[in-house]
């Protein structure tokens, strides 16, 4: 079925599926653009270069706010297509999708670009222009993370920033009474005092304004050590608030992983939770073979990142993110029905057979309801380990004699950190 445009530019732009080669590309083209942009930007700043390459900085700017522009209204014709506006009139869901940040990053991005064709020469736009490396924060979950933390901890950093203006505001009060008369030209006010305490609770201490009398160094020193405590509080505030995103972030998608496998969509969330939690890590390079066909079965495997490939008798499936295979293998030990090789590097979540069987064990509805689901399933499976629904969303081609190499040795996975 043919898939229309609007659909189709949304799906580039905005929420591709996993393994679309397509929107990747489209991805990494814009992040090569921007990188190139604010490095442009930067170098024209030098005189001999903006000398000697002058033409190619103007033509790296023209694509890049033609680009962008593009981008820009791409993103707003198909804004109603985003789930929290779908239902709404296109007008007032492109209104609203201009007021989210990312939207207003993007138009800023593309400001610097129109306003001097408009209003002439504007040196100060050249600001803007370096504010387009925001844009990268749309590309990287980490960048997203760290917002999120800075936000959800807001109350605790304000209160900090309180603390520390309050410190400053005592030290350049006291050194002001202190030194005011003695130094009249650095103390003779607070806030000719306050420039001296700032570089002096954030240890920076610049020696352009120091104490003379022996009082004020006194409270010099004093201060100087509040300071290594005073910024020790917004940053133990960020980091942890920042650890702790990561990780929800990680058990969220974890967790989305397991809740979508069939022999588990029945569990409640706290089971699917205790599941969650016997995952381990494994890493595999590229060409390592995750699991041989004909091999016993006893664990299933869940693709963090990177990509593999499921050799079966007559065909070849590649799967990406968020896929998962080997399914019936936790429960019926049955042997391989397929070879699987890793195509890239990918960090694989391992759940053991044993694992599993000890949770059920403790829990005995959890385990009634996990052996009503895998009976079913294995008269579907036919006695494999591979069940139809771990197929499907896979890219599928028609397997060759040569489509895995023979020199490839024998690999089982490992937990990692642990040594043959």
């Amino acid at each position: 079925m043919r898939v229309p445009l609007k659909r189709r530019v949304y799906e580039l732009l905005e929420q591709g599926a996993v393994g679309n080669f397509a929107s990747l590309l489209v991805d990494r083209v814009l992040i090569a653009l921007i990188l190139v942009n604010i490095a442009s930007v930067i170098l024209s700043t030098e005189a001999s270069l903006s000398r000697l390459w002058g033409g190619l900085f103007v033509g790296v700017e023209v694509v890049s706010g033609l680009v962008f522009t593009i981008e820009y209204f791409c993103r707003l014709w198909v804004a109603d297509l985003h789930p929290p506006y779908r239902g709404m009139g296109p007008l007032r869901a492109r209104l609203l999708y201009a007021r989210q940040p990312f939207a207003v990053i993007d138009l800023v991005a593309v400001l610097p670009f129109w306003l001097p064709l408009v209003a002439g020469d504007l040196r100060a736009l050249v600001i803007f222009r370096l504010l387009r490396f925001l844009k990268l924060a749309r590309y990287s979950p980490a960048l997203r993370s760290l917002a999120s933390a800075l936000a959800s901890e807001r109350r605790a950093l304000t209160a900090s920033f309180v603390i520390i203006f309050g410190i400053v505001l005592s030290a350049a009060t006291a050194l002001h009474v202190i030194e005011g008369a003695e130094q009249p030209e650095a103390f003779g006010s607070i806030p000719d005092s306050i420039w001296w305490a700032i570089a002096t609770v954030t240890t920076v201490g610049y020696g352009d304004v120091v104490p003379i009398t022996g009082t004020g160094k006194i409270v010099g020193s004093v201060v100087m050590l509040m300071g290594y405590g005073l910024l020790a509080l917004p940053i133990g505030i960020v980091a942890n608030a920042f650890a702790r995103e990561i990780h929800s972030r990680e058990f969220v998608v974890t967790w989305g992983m397991v809740a979508r496998v069939p022999l588990f969509e029945d569990l409640n969330a706290a089971d699917i939770a205790e599941v969650t939690g016997l995952l381990h890590s494994h890493s595999a390079d590229r060409g390592e073979i995750i699991s041989r066909q004909g091999e016993p079965g006893n664990s299933m495997f869940f693709i963090a990142s990177g990509s593999v490939e499921i050799h079966l008798d007559d065909r070849v499936i590649s799967m990406h993110e968020g896929n998962f295979f080997g399914e019936m293998a936790v429960l019926h030990r049955t042997l391989r029905s397929a070879t699987v090789v890793a195509t890239s590097r990918c960090r694989l979540l391992v759940l053991d057979g044993e694992d599993l069987h000890r949770l059920m064990r403790r829990n005995p509805s959890m385990a009634r309801r996990v052996r009503e689901a895998a009976r079913e399933r294995r008269a579907e499976t036919g006695g494999g380990d591979m069940a139809p629904e771990e197929l499907i969303g896979g890219e599928v081609r028609e397997e060759t004699g040569d489509s895995m190499p023979d020199t490839l040795q024998k690999s089982t996975p490992q937990r990692d950190g642990e040594t043959e």
